[in-house]
């Protein structure tokens, strides 16, 4: 067996086994990857020493602790942007409306990065710009992984500043939005930063589950469509994978 196939095969039994949420077996594996059991027996227990395999109690197969760590070193150097951009692109075609990448600074999101849509009515957001995480779809999402607590400090902070007519006031309020945004998986901001303006935001996480960014479209509240909120889910959780999540 030449040193590339081995790698091939070594790379197939890796992808197998990471298909799976349980430790898989033997059986299972030879399947999936068309190798003979006593071929993948062989390249599993070179795995193993290497620290890339392990085993359980029951003698099946699962993704090793050293994968995890070389992981982590590699996800460090990726530029959030450049991983998101193209995800970006392709849910800005499906929808026709703009979209927006977000990162967390203090009580503030900030926007690192957008695509515009084509329409010559269309929301666009500066990059570099700021607004408060309550008023915002992102916002609220981030609001709500930072716990009651915060949330309680954050209004005392921020008074909870309108900045329509249609912004949420007072904790209470807020802390049911967030909540409700929390069990659903993504948020609306429905006019409450800007007069005609409605979004629809998810959270974006890295491969420790924390979140690191938000992903969200910007458009008229008149065509604001209720069937975009599983495409927005798909794009923020294939950034989050690409992140490692």
């Amino acid at each position: 067996m030449s040193s590339i196939q081995v790698i091939d095969r070594s790379v197939s039994l890796l992808d197998a086994i990471s298909q799976y949420e349980e430790p898989v077996s033997l059986k299972i594996l030879s399947a999936d990857t068309a190798l003979h059991p006593s071929t993948a027996f062989r390249i599993l227990g070179a795995l193993m020493e290497a620290g890339f395999v392990e085993k359980d109690s029951a003698g099946h197969y699962m993704l090793g602790k050293k994968l995890v760590r070389l992981a982590g070193k590699v996800r460090r150097g990726i530029d959030l942007r450049e991983q998101a951009l193209d995800v970006m692109e392709v849910l800005r075609d499906a929808i026709g409306e703009t979209v927006n990448l977000t990162v967390r600074e203090g009580d503030e999101v900030v926007y690192i990065e957008r695509v515009t849509s084509n329409r010559m009515m269309r929301v666009e957001q500066v990059i570099g710009s700021r607004a408060p995480l309550h008023v915002t779809a992102v916002g609220k999402l981030m609001l709500a992984e930072l716990g009651g607590d915060f949330i309680h400090a954050y209004a005392g902070r921020t008074g909870l500043k309108a900045y329509t007519l249609h912004t949420v006031t007072t904790e209470q309020d807020l802390l049911n939005l967030v909540r409700q945004a929390q069990a659903k998986g993504f948020a609306y901001d429905n006019e409450e930063a800007e007069e005609g303006v409605g979004c629809i935001g998810v959270l974006i996480y890295d491969n420790s589950k924390n979140v690191v960014a938000g992903l969200s479209i910007s458009a008229p509240i008149e065509r604001r469509k209720e069937e975009w909120v599983k495409l927005v889910k798909e794009a923020g959780n294939k950034i989050s994978e690409r992140l490692g999540a």
